[in-house]
């Protein structure tokens, strides 16, 4: 139940820790699980002092205990060594300080944890993080490596000698931190998500040197997995030995057996990629003398063609065709002329013979009245109508002296 203060009417400093003592009370014994990173054994002493630490959290928690409980597990715990813990919280009024009471200890054996690991590997991989289509491709060549590591360790050693050994210009940001114990992981997460915010960091890598399943527990941790998987920077994982296998190793891009291994696997090797581009080139090479080589052929081939050895020949051919075409061309046009003036002439002929000047020359006339209408009945003249009379040579003027009737033809 809240606490109703004011400005006016604060409550003194006692009595707020008494009520978060009373709120603490309330909490009951739990079982607490975590590494103890310090261990306080004085001689005499009735009560043995712990440190308890979550190693995927910078938060530790102080236990006491009393020997007798801890005489019972105090030959197989020792300072960095994981257990579980039944205690009650209790809250310290004077100092305001907060530490758990210890009723009882267990360690946490190999065997428990790599039980934990299979559960906790099983629950990220129905989440997909372990997914062959979430793996990002790395760089042929990266300009910039980040490397997580020990501070002055072989992983280290091993990765920098081998990367420069193969390609010299190759560049790296390294991030030294712990790499087991307590603090092992919140170091690697905060080294990770460092370099992975780098956009000149092409690709990370997380190496550490062999150990036992307890050295390389913070390589499995759930919160350092997630780190991994939402990274936007390809990560390769090498860590430990070729048996061993963190969840990191599943996470991650790319999986090195090795820190040697994964400096092999990121830079590529100078002296191979120039034998590559070296075979590359006489491929190409080959590819071109050989095409200019089918080329020749082929136009040695065509220049072997007698059209190419003598081409004036196909024009001379031509020419002869040109020639029978027109000369062909020139008698048939002129049958075509020849016939059209005889048929011209035979028609001027006709037109001749049937022509009026022609019977006028045979003595014959035409009498036309005055508005020019011929005159072919006597019935169409009037005594003393004047004609004219049309003949071979002229015309003249005629009066008409008498009409008689229709006069049969002297022929």
């Amino acid at each position: 139940m809240a606490v109703s203060t004011s400005p006016e009417t604060p409550i003194p400093v006692g009595e707020v820790s008494r009520l978060i003592g009373g709120w603490i009370d309330r909490l009951g014994a739990v079982w607490v699980e975590g590494q103890i990173t310090q261990l306080s054994r004085r001689p005499g002493a009735g009560v043995v002092f712990l440190t308890l630490r979550d190693p995927s959290h910078d938060i530790s928690l102080r236990v006491t205990c009393y020997r007798q409980v801890f005489d019972k597990v105090a030959d197989v715990i020792s300072e960095g060594a994981r257990v579980v813990v039944h205690a009650k919280p209790e809250w310290y009024a004077p100092r305001g300080q907060l530490s758990l009471r210890a009723a009882e200890i267990r360690p946490v054996g190999v065997g428990e944890l790599l039980a934990r690991l299979e559960q906790l590997k099983k629950s990220l991989a129905a989440e997909g993080l372990f997914a062959a289509d979430r793996k990002r491709p790395l760089p042929f060549l990266p300009q910039l490596i980040g490397l997580v590591c020990g501070r002055a360790s072989a992983a280290e050693r091993d990765v920098l000698e081998n990367a420069r050994h193969r390609w010299p210009a190759v560049r790296f940001e390294v991030r030294n931190v712990p790499v087991q114990g307590v603090h092992a992981v919140p170091q690697v997460i905060a080294a990770v998500q460092e370099l992975d915010a780098l956009p000149e960091v092409d690709v990370i890598i997380v190496a550490r040197g062999g150990g036992s399943v307890e050295d390389l527990l913070p390589f499995s941790d759930e919160q350092l997995v997630r780190a991994v998987s939402a990274a936007v920077t390809p990560v390769v994982s090498a860590i430990g030995h070729e048996p061993d296998t963190p969840l990191l190793d599943l996470v991650a891009d790319l999986r090195a057996s090795t820190p040697t291994d994964a400096a092999k696997k990121v830079v590529p090797d100078v002296g191979e990629e120039l034998a590559r581009v070296q075979q590359l080139r006489e491929r190409a090479l080959r590819a071109v003398e050989g095409f200019l080589q089918r080329e020749q052929r082929g136009l040695a081939a065509a220049l072997q063609r007698p059209c190419m050895e003598r081409p004036q020949r196909m024009v001379e051919e031509r020419e002869e065709q040109v020639t029978a075409l027109v000369e062909r061309g020139r008698r048939t046009l002129g049958h075509l002329l020849d016939r059209a003036d005889s048929e011209l002439s035979h028609t001027l002929a006709r037109v001749v013979a049937l022509s009026p000047r022609a019977t006028l020359e045979r003595g014959y006339a035409v009498l036309q009245k005055a508005d020019g209408a011929a005159v072919r009945s006597p019935g169409e003249v009037e005594n003393g109508e004047e004609l004219r009379a049309r003949v071979s040579a002229g015309e003249f003027r005629v009066r008409v002296g008498g009409v008689q009737g229709a006069v049969s033809d002297p022929e």
